[in-house]
């Protein structure tokens, strides 16, 4: 089955065989559960970065903390202009203030927007206005990275091709080369079996890996659970892509 730990492991494993690869995850939901994938990283002698949202700063204190000490990377996953209904003076302004909140927990200079589906606001336009690199973050994914060289898998939606039903977490400009190219991937097995493949065009990419730790459960009750939910948002999301199309 996918989308449980040791189907993660295989994935770190066969991601040995890349020559260039990034792994970061977006903690949407229940920071908790994002303590589980990072000690198997360590276990393997991975680092990757973990983005915490706002909301959860005082609650998953110790998850973040634990994290960072487990010799992970920390980084901000905002949601400023959707939190500020478009403001992007007070965006900035919010920006600033947790960006401080989260450094007094962990070291942070990365920063990666929170998709907000629902939302009518981008949140990586503060920085039409602003400039993200003179705070102390060095690295913003969607904005630093060359993706004419480097190829995004994201499992948003629970799902390796959940482009066609995301509304931001996806690099629009460049999804129609990279399926020409053979490297579209539905499930986890699609992505091992292609990184085992000496001859597969994917080692001719550089990697950017994302995951949302609240989806990779152990087989049960709240892996059905997240299957399930899942489903229904992938259905709202389709919707809402198809409205702004």
């Amino acid at each position: 089955m996918d989308f449980t730990p040791k189907k993660y492991a295989e994935l770190l494993t066969a991601l040995r065989c890349h020559n260039h690869y990034e792994v970061k995850h977006d903690v949407d939901l229940y920071p908790d559960r994002s303590l589980r994938v990072a000690k198997l990283e360590a276990e393997m002698g991975l680092t990757t970065t973990y983005y915490f949202r706002a909301r959860d700063f005082q609650s998953a204190e110790a998850v973040i903390r634990s994290i960072s000490q487990l010799g992970h990377r920390v980084g901000y996953h905002y949601e400023c202009l959707t939190t500020t209904q478009g403001d992007i003076e007070a965006a900035y302004d919010d920006f600033c203030r947790n960006l401080q909140t989260l450094r007094n927990l962990a070291e942070v200079s990365t920063a990666c927007a929170h998709g907000s589906p629902r939302s009518k606001w981008n949140s990586q336009d503060i920085w039409d206005q602003y400039d993200i690199h003179s705070i102390g973050i060095a690295y913003e994914p969607m904005l630093d990275t060359d993706f004419a060289r480097t190829l995004y898998l994201t499992d948003t939606g629970r799902r390796w091709d959940g482009y066609k039903v995301s509304v931001r977490d996806k690099v629009s400009s460049q999804q129609r080369q990279w399926q020409a190219e053979g490297l579209v991937f539905h499930s986890t097995d699609d992505i091992v079996r292609a990184l085992r493949n000496p001859k597969h065009p994917i080692h001719q990419k550089h990697l950017l890996i994302n995951t949302h730790p609240q989806r990779w459960l152990p087989m049960g009750g709240l892996w059905a659970a997240e299957a399930v939910s899942q489903w229904w948002k992938n259905q709202a999301k389709r919707l809402i892509v198809r409205r702004m199309q």
